[in-house]
């Protein structure tokens, strides 16, 4: 397993859309908790992020991009693996990685 990430060590802001009860859709930029990562998954410390024509169309609850509330926007991602539960060859390195979901 990649280092040990203190919670402290990152402060973790995200756009975060939320469903009310009564069927309306609130989002926001807020502090959330460090996830914890499952089986083959990988804790990334992102150092740039954006959001797209995607993260618009959840931010107003459109059912067919978003299913589950809360969501986190923004999975274009540039930054550091941190953490990673990944079963292959691990590699001691740390470097900069681009993802796009």
């Amino acid at each position: 397993m990649g280092q040990k990430i203190k919670e402290n060590d990152m402060i973790n802001k995200a756009y975060v859309v939320d469903k009310t009860e009564d069927g309306k859709f609130n989002s926001e930029i807020k502090e959330i908790d460090v996830p914890t990562i499952g089986e083959n998954e990988v804790l990334i410390k992102s150092t740039y992020s954006s959001l797209n024509f995607k993260d618009a169309l959840s931010s107003v609850g459109n059912p067919g991009v978003t299913r589950n509330f809360p969501h986190v926007t923004g999975i274009d991602v540039a930054g550091v693996v941190e953490q990673s539960n990944e079963k292959k060859k691990k590699k001691k390195k740390k470097k900069t990685q681009s993802f796009f979901f």
